[in-house]
């Protein structure tokens, strides 16, 4: 293997058609949990990264992961510089508040939590990892919207599951919010240009939102685009 591309975001796949056009020898990194398919360019694996790293022994690293699976891309930084192999992360811009917005920055669900008032109707976009944190809100209704039937029961008496499948216009967020009454959107700041529509409908009605604020990344090369971090591999 010449190149590993980690996944876990839409450009990720931009990625990996962009290093097939130009007939790159890579392999991508699925993290726990995502499924291995053939819509992948290039072969696919899962498993734990730091075995990949060292199994594959790939000659160099294009991070393309989440922006909050930061432990991967601090390992695989990591690893690159003990070896003395090219790594670059890409990091698309994060979202930015503007006029209108009532954005309240948090650095977790549990801070997020602690700005809720009794009463409120809270859609939770941060994932389900974090819903423990409202379990204090008992007098709150609390929603947690999931591509996919999760398989299990809601973990907090007065809440449910949102099962939907983007991608949302504007225009059906702000019916869907209108619907259920928001009162509060909570979401991690991934800066992805296909969810900010959640955002825009947010603006729109004059809803409360807390932005979890992401965590540091490693002290390596980044880049912002697909472009740039395609022209790093031509370079390297």
């Amino acid at each position: 293997m010449t190149l590993l591309l980690m996944a876990g975001t839409g450009e990720a796949r931009e990625l990996a058609e962009g290093l097939a056009a130009r007939g790159r020898d890579f392999t991508v990194w699925l993290p726990e949990g995502a499924r291995i398919t053939r819509e992948w360019r290039g072969s696919a694996q899962g498993g734990p990264l730091g075995r990949c790293l060292e199994v594959a022994a790939p000659r160099m690293v294009l991070d393309a992961s989440h922006p909050f699976d930061v432990e991967g891309s601090h390992l695989a930084a990591r690893h690159c510089a003990a070896r003395g192999l090219p790594y670059l992360l890409l990091r698309r811009p994060e979202w930015r508040a503007g006029p209108g917005d009532d954005w309240h920055r948090v650095a977790s669900d549990a801070e997020a939590a602690r700005l809720i008032a009794p009463g409120s109707t809270v859609l939770v976009a941060s994932g389900r990892e974090g819903l423990a944190a409202y379990a204090r809100l008992e007098r709150c209704r609390i929603l947690c919207r999931q591509i996919g039937d999760p398989g299990v029961p809601f973990p907090l008496p007065n809440g449910d599951w949102l099962i939907q499948r983007p991608p949302f216009s504007v225009e059906e967020e702000i019916a869907l919010f209108r619907e259920l009454g928001i009162d509060w959107l909570v979401l991690r700041n991934a800066g992805s240009a296909r969810a900010e529509t959640k955002l825009i409908a947010a603006r729109t009605l004059g809803l409360r939102v807390a932005m979890i604020a992401r965590p540091a990344p490693p002290d390596a090369p980044m880049a912002q685009t697909v472009a740039a971090a395609l022209a790093w591999v031509d370079a390297a």
